[in-house]
């Protein structure tokens, strides 16, 4: 059998890529669900890093109360127009409508100067704070008909990957997380780097994590928050980043997701990064998500020293 089925709850759950994914079929995620439920897709999440659900009726309050199920979801500090306004902790994404007229820039302008490489969009969420979020819940309102596919991860296979040596190297390293990493500025005045210069929160964050819940090792690594690596030269820090990011997003270690409406992925935010997907700006489709974050705590390196704020910066810079 290649699914795995609780009988106690009938929750069956299967896996879709050799390290990461599965796809959780039996479950309402809008109804009021029992503990044992909840203990089966914590488990699900635990082992297969980004767990994944279709035909969902959830609405927002819904949403919400999942999330409260597994954490203490956050409140968003700055959202988009598009987000409603009597539900705080959600963030609708509407691809256009969240990009637009920021700082000054289109949508086209304000990608082509964020993303300088093609490692800068493999991400965590929020990992510039102190204490990221733990995870996201992410749902799906409306989805183009072909594009638009979200790709997630596995940080924790990424590491058991490394030769021995390697990762005894990075155990002991360090790494600066900041907003606006590879952001190319506008000649003249740019309000972005000015919002930055007057708000930036930055953490040093341990570049192996420590999961307590498996004892898992992961590479903390992120393509759009990670500065350097303390203690290197900045061409050795590059050098070594660019290694460690190309080994984190190897396509074995890696799940895409086709959505469609109703779909509901819940990732770690923890233990992979995702990649938001890169087909649709030339399409004249609608795609419109809903995401709620839950709480993280602060990170745990290998010798058991946590992450230390480097700035005590605004958190709407995110």
């Amino acid at each position: 059998m290649v699914g795995e089925t609780d009988r106690a709850t009938g929750v069956e759950v299967n896996p879709v890529a050799g390290h990461i994914g599965a796809e959780i079929t039996g479950v309402d995620l809008a109804d009021d669900l029992d503990e044992a439920v909840i203990a089966a897709i914590r488990t699900a999440l635990l082992r297969w890093k980004v767990v994944f659900f279709r035909e969902q009726r959830l609405d927002h309050a819904g949403h919400v109360a999942l999330a409260r199920r597994f954490g203490r979801p956050i409140v968003w500090p700055r959202r988009g127009s598009a987000s409603p306004p009597d539900v705080p902790e959600i963030e609708t994404t509407a691809d256009r409508l969240e990009l637009s007229g920021r700082y000054g820039m289109d949508r086209a302008e304000w990608l082509h100067r964020r993303n300088d490489s093609l490692l800068h969009p493999w991400h965590s969420d929020w990992s510039n704070h102190i204490d990221p979020p733990a995870a996201t819940i992410l749902r799906a309102e409306t989805v183009p008909p072909y594009g638009g596919d979200t790709t997630w991860a596995n940080l924790a296979a990424a590491y058991a990957g490394l030769s021995a040596p390697v990762r005894d190297f990075v155990d002991g390293l360090r790494a600066e997380h900041r907003l606006g990493v590879g952001y190319q500025p506008r000649p003249g005045h740019d309000a972005y780097v000015e919002h930055l210069l007057g708000h930036q929160m930055a953490t040093a964050h341990p570049l192996v994590r420590v999961i307590p819940e498996t004892g898992e090792r992961v590479l903390f690594v992120n393509g759009f928050y990670v500065e350097e690596i303390i203690g290197l030269s900045r061409p050795e820090s590059r050098a070594v980043l660019e290694m460690l990011l190309e080994q984190a997003v190897r396509p074995e270690y890696t799940v895409r997701f086709r959505w469609e409406p109703g779909s509901v992925a819940f990732w770690d935010n923890r233990t992979t990064v995702h990649m938001a997907p890169r087909d649709t700006a030339h399409l004249d489709f609608p795609r419109i998500m809903h995401r709620v974050l839950i709480a993280g705590d602060v990170p745990t390196g290998v010798d058991g020293k946590q992450s230390e704020p480097l700035t005590v910066g605004d958190p709407e810079l995110r």
